[in-house]
């Protein structure tokens, strides 16, 4: 599957809801899903309320909650694989993987204004776990665990801007000192706290056919 690089507001037009990939213009009057709410292409003024199949419910579902994480199908089907064989609720696992992405705290945390801009964030290297600098925007973070933007990086003074600029709210299990620019995972994510409007048995069901 080829990486999309088209407007990222199509993503959350063709979904039916905001996925919130372009930060905080999402939330304000320039979203370009509050003025086109319908689908895009040449039908979908039309075909937006049409019914779905129960294939394409399910299908539109992952790629839902795929789209949220910013991720490629191979690279999102292996964190499900993994979720299979933890112990435990499949979708809540699966949920809880993608929640300690180091890319998706970076967003949480409000050091980047999008998944995007965090995953660029980790990859040029601003970013430290527990002191040490990790490039890997799906290392998996576990409690206890504290991040923070490098000591030095260029990065650190538009990272205070975008948290001071954050529209969203911090996670429960998550704990934030603005000015070191650091967090913490206090605790692993339970789906209670995860509120990402998703149906995960959907998406069970579409890998499980």
């Amino acid at each position: 599957m080829a990486k999309y690089t088209g407007p990222r507001c199509r993503l959350c037009r063709r979904e039916g809801e905001k996925l919130f990939l372009k930060g905080s213009r999402c939330y304000s009057d320039k979203c370009s899903f509050d003025r086109r709410t319908f689908a895009p292409g040449v039908a979908g003024r039309s075909n937006r309320f049409g019914k779905l199949t129960e294939y394409a419910l399910r299908l539109r579902e992952k790629q839902k909650l795929r789209r949220t994480y910013g991720m490629m199908e191979k690279q999102f089907k292996r964190f499900f694989k993994l979720a299979v064989k933890m112990k435990g609720n499949t979708g809540e696992n699966f949920l809880q993987l993608l929640e300690r992405r180091l890319d998706n705290i970076v967003l949480k945390l409000g050091i980047a204004p999008s998944i995007y801009a965090a995953r660029q964030v980790v990859n040029h290297g601003h970013i430290q776990v527990n002191g040490k600098k990790v490039d890997i925007p799906s290392y998996l973070v576990k409690k206890s665990d504290v991040i923070n933007v490098k000591e030095g990086s260029k990065y650190a003074k538009l990272a205070k801007y975008f948290i001071e600029e954050r529209q969203s709210i911090l996670p429960e299990w998550l704990s934030l000192d603005a000015e070191r620019l650091q967090g913490a995972v206090l605790e692993l994510p339970v789906r209670d706290q995860i509120v990402i409007p998703v149906k995960e048995q959907l998406i069970i069901e579409f890998y499980s056919k």
